[in-house]
């Protein structure tokens, strides 16, 4: 299977080395698949977190968001299927004691092989585990010959399942009867529905409309990497649309373009995208499809869409023994009012460190810009500008003769409207270097000229080029690149 390793290891080198993800407490040697984000990625995320945030609430009229709080009611999870369903087939090796995920085993398999052997092994693991035909995925993992990466042998347990929710205590005193267990969520999507009526009502809301909201999830994942792609404690952003029952197929195809739309929208083009229909769907959905993006380690999953018919509002309300229900003033085929009903849902969830990553992904570069007289080459970041952790670098040529005044000045123009960052130190061929290191993608330069006829010299990231404009040119110009 096509993959670029050396592409992705240099991604996670360049990650610490600018400032955008850490590993976690790395003074304490970090800790399992937990990662931070420094002073640039943090931007990133949350550029990106708003252009969803805005693309969602602010451009879709019928859309509102709302943040639910981490910790729920433990029957919460019982209602969802979380405390019976959420768990993942898992097989140990009896040598090394490590465990892994199943799929995750296979699929590191799989990326040693051939296109068409991988794919072939692919579709008898998908075909097994819609089954959940444990038995069968042992016999292949053994058939197959796959080996475990510590010991090396194929010396391997039978395949079980694994909850994947981490349980604390809630209160001051633990231990002392069920009643204090809580979860930590594993999605956002149940703070939703918990708040279907809430919302409902209080927004006075009219079907078709969606709830988003946007925060951290967490999961006990076995086998947590891949970077930021699989980690314990990760960020969603998602979308729980209510509609009238039997009209999910037509909104799962409508959601399925409006998503796709937005992918298109951070410049990613098509190609990189694809849909993958679910073969095993989740115990909640009648239709259920991923939209992957070709990572330099393969077409993964960024993004889910499901039909989750009226499953979640149905148990909440057996659960709870609160009606979930909506009364539907308009009118059936017959000219009567649809009456009350438990509503369906569309959802899109989106994750957002796995966005970050694709991101990073699509805009890493190494270029080589050799001439015969000279070695050189530089490592660049081609986000789209209103993604940039820095929008515009604002570098004075010489820490005298009045230009770092005047470089003050521009940045007190912009820094208000946008991210900029100022810097006197080193060479301006440095300076420039670093900007294209960490995706910025405009630096003005501050000269002598400037003091005669108040132009500067604007440089663009992406062709290298510059040009002089007038400085009072320079804040319409970026916030028209961030607009587009």
């Amino acid at each position: 299977m096509a993959s670029d390793n050396n592409k992705f290891q240099a991604i996670i080198s360049h990650c610490k080395e600018y400032g955008f993800i850490f590993p976690s407490s790395e003074i304490y040697d970090g800790l399992s698949a937990v990662y931070d984000y420094g002073q640039y990625g943090s931007e990133l995320k949350k550029n990106i977190r708003d252009d969803w945030w805005k693309w969602m609430t602010q451009l879709h009229e019928n859309i509102v968001g709302i943040d639910a709080a981490i910790f729920m009611h433990p029957t919460t999870w019982k209602a969802s299927g979380h405390v019976d369903n959420f768990s993942d087939p898992m097989i140990d090796n009896k040598d090394s004691k490590k465990r892994y995920r199943v799929d995750h085993l296979i699929e590191a398999h799989v990326e040693t092989l051939s296109e068409e052997a991988g794919n072939a092994l692919l579709a008898q693991m998908d075909q097994l585990l819609a089954k959940e035909d444990f038995t069968g995925l042992k016999s292949l993992i053994e058939e197959n010959k796959i080996k475990c990466s510590i010991s090396g042998t194929c010396n391997w347990t039978d395949v079980r399942q694994f909850n994947l929710m981490f349980a604390t205590e809630f209160g001051a005193v633990s231990g002392e009867n069920d009643d204090n267990m809580v979860y930590l969520r594993p999605e956002t999507a149940q703070g939703i529905f918990v708040n279907f009526l809430n919302v409902q009502k209080t927004g006075r809301m009219k079907i078709p409309f969606g709830i988003a909201q946007v925060g951290k999830a967490f999961r006990n994942e076995i086998v947590a990497r891949q970077f930021i792609f699989r980690m314990r404690e990760f960020e969603q952003m998602e979308m729980q649309f209510f509609i009238r029952p039997g009209t999910q197929k037509e909104w799962y195809e409508y959601w399925k373009a409006e998503r796709m739309k937005w992918h298109l929208g951070l410049g990613i083009p098509a190609d990189r995208y694809r849909f993958h229909d679910h073969v095993k769907l989740a115990h909640y959905a009648d239709a259920a499809c991923d939209i992957e993006y070709n990572f330099p380690i393969g077409f993964k999953e960024v993004e889910g869409i499901h039909s989750r018919t009226d499953f979640d509002l149905r148990n909440h309300q057996e659960y709870s023994k609160k009606k979930m229900q909506y009364f539907d003033n308009d009118l059936d085929a017959n000219g009567k009012p649809y009456g009350n009903y438990i509503p369906y849902v569309i959802e899109t969830s989106i994750g957002l460190d796995r966005t970050v990553m694709m991101v990073l992904s699509e805009a890493y570069e190494e270029q080589d810009l050799s001439t015969p007289d000279k070695q050189d080459s530089r490592v660049v970041l081609k986000f789209p500008p209103k993604l940039s952790p820095i929008k515009l670098a604002i570098l004075p040529l010489v820490k005298k003769d009045g230009l770092p005044e005047i470089a003050r000045q521009l940045m007190d123009d912009c820094k208000g409207s946008f991210r900029c960052f100022y810097e006197e130190k080193d060479t301006i061929g440095k300076r420039y270097r670093r900007q294209d290191a960490i995706g910025t993608p405009f630096c003005v330069t501050i000269d002598h000229q400037t003091k005669e006829d108040g132009t500067v010299t604007v440089r663009y990231r992406d062709s290298m080029t510059q040009e002089r404009i007038p400085m009072s040119a320079v804040k319409g110009m970026v916030e028209k690149a961030i607009a587009s």
